[in-house]
């Protein structure tokens, strides 16, 4: 089968880092059988924050878009750039399908006089699945989605129309792919219908040989420097974790942040902010690290949990939250405190730390936990499933 998939994060030159995730379940998914290649949205204004942040940074950006070729391949997958105009991501994006629309359509018509796709497979209900919707209706080509809990839970995406515009795509996809059941729950509330609704979790690899530990006790935090993913409880935890040192890798807006709190609690010399690297440089460090303290709030999945666990470092997240609480069913490897608890994290960190041994027990079961439940393959065979339950609907 041939499966043409529109991407907003996918992985390309300016930024390799940027939807990694949904690469490695396309090639997955190529691996278990199918044919894919990649329309990738690509938004080339420059952002809010860029502009903000002055020139220096407003040039860059803009020679990185400059830079930026409309096709290339990876992994010999290929990727085609949709380019499109819309308002800033802060005040549109909840509109940003309309504007995307007709570029879209133009891309998936040329694809399909090339390549003659069987279906069309969009990541996030809204809003990229609502806008290759309509030309998959009028051309009789099934629609799969896969959803991955912020078009649901993110509040600008919270109007009434909005949820409406998603509900109607969601209803009228031929499979929904959802990446825990917390997920799949409110899609199906939200479609009507939960019959096409499966759970399709993201895999994870870790480097081979596993990298050589840290000689410190450390903690890692693998993720977007922003507000939900509650860097700050990891950073006003430390100072009850004598002796360990917290590694945050990636970055984001809450960055300044994080180094005045780090000043006023005392404990920069133990914060190691290593900003965005390239992917499997940010694994190999998240695998030098003992364990991996990822707090966040509205956490439909979580790859950086799968990441750890199939590094053997045991991980802890949110008693409440989807996607830690499901992979906490799956096996050993998860360790859940209340929100925006610190002292309940720090005596969940000091408890995995103050013992070597039962640490490399349970690091090891991590390990199992990830290769039986969170493996790539696992996810390739489950998305083609899907396709082909697409195909027979």
């Amino acid at each position: 089968m041939k499966v043409a998939i529109v991407a907003e994060y996918y992985p390309r030159r300016r930024d390799p880092v940027l939807g990694v995730w949904a690469h490695r379940q396309a090639v997955a998914a190529r691996d278990a059988g199918a044919d894919v290649r990649v329309l990738a949205l690509e938004r080339p204004l420059p952002s809010v924050a860029a502009v903000r942040a002055g020139p220096g940074v407003l040039a860059s950006e803009l020679r990185a878009f400059a830079g930026q070729p409309a096709s290339e391949e990876r992994d010999g997958i290929r990727v085609d750039l949709v380019r499109f105009a819309s308002p800033p991501r802060e005040r549109g994006y909840a509109s940003w399908y309309r504007w995307a629309r007709a570029p879209l359509a133009r891309a998936l018509t040329r694809l399909h006089a090339e390549w003659p796709f069987d279906l069309v497979h969009a990541h996030y209900a809204v809003p990229w699945a609502t806008a290759a919707r309509p030309w998959a209706g009028s051309h009789g080509v099934p629609l799969v989605v896969s959803v991955h809990g912020g078009d649901l839970l993110a509040p600008i995406l919270q109007a009434p129309a909005t949820r409406a515009a998603a509900g109607a795509t969601l209803r009228g996809a031929a499979a929904v792919m959802c990446n825990s059941s917390s997920t799949l729950s409110r899609a199906a509330a939200l479609a009507g219908r939960g019959d096409h609704v499966r759970v399709v979790h993201l895999g994870a690899d870790a480097p081979d040989p596993l990298p050589t530990k840290r000689t410190e006790p450390a903690i890692a935090t693998l993720g977007h420097v922003i507000p939900r993913k509650r860097h700050e409880d990891v950073l006003r935890a430390l100072p009850r974790v004598p002796d360990a040192r917290w590694v945050v890798i990636g970055d984001g807006p809450e960055l300044p942040r994080l180094r005045e709190l780090a000043n006023e609690l005392g404990v920069s010399d133990r914060v190691e902010l290593l900003g965005q690297l390239d992917h499997d440089v940010a694994v190999r460090e998240l695998g030098r690290c003992h364990v991996m303290a990822l707090p966040s709030e509205d956490e439909a999945f979580g790859v950086a949990y799968a990441e750890a666990l199939a590094c053997g470092v045991p991980a802890v997240g949110c008693r409440g939250e989807g996607g830690p609480e499901e992979i906490a069913t799956l096996g050993d490897g998860m360790t859940l405190v209340p929100r925006r608890d610190s002292a309940a994290l720090a005596d969940a960190l000091n408890g995995l730390l103050s013992d070597p041994a039962a640490l490399g027990e349970r690091g090891e079961a991590a390990r199992r936990t990830a290769a039986d439940h969170l493996s790539w393959e696992g996810c390739g065979r489950a998305t083609v499933d899907v396709y082909e339950a697409a195909l027979r609907a």
